[in-house]
């Protein structure tokens, strides 16, 4: 399964550009204009899995700082500032990681 079979491709063209310039993604804007924000558990489950790239169970700094590559292959790498905030977004055990039930909650918050 691949990311547009849960969020439509034109909505994450929409995403991807409203952050394209370093230090300008926000992961609350990100997940609405995507249309993450409004996805089922069980369908955000199906998202975390693809952004778990080494299938740990977790989605840990290094994968987050490609996060946005995961949505699209030429899209810029977050900045190390944009990473680290949007960890400690997620971060509610503060593992150093994101669960699935965490990025759930991060989500949906």
């Amino acid at each position: 399964m691949s990311i547009t079979d849960i969020l439509s491709p034109s909505d994450i063209t929409a995403a991807l550009r409203d952050c394209q310039a370093p230090d300008t993604f926000s992961h609350k804007k990100f997940f609405q204009i995507s249309g993450m924000s409004k996805k089922s558990s069980s369908q955000l489950k199906e998202i975390f899995r693809i952004l778990d790239n080494d299938q740990s169970g977790f989605i840990e700094e290094d994968e987050l700082k490609y996060f946005l590559q995961r949505f699209e292959c030429g899209a810029r790498v977050l900045t190390t500032s944009e990473t680290k905030t949007f960890l400690a977004a997620a971060d509610h055990d503060g593992d150093g990681k994101i669960g699935a039930e965490e990025f759930q909650e991060m989500v949906h918050s």
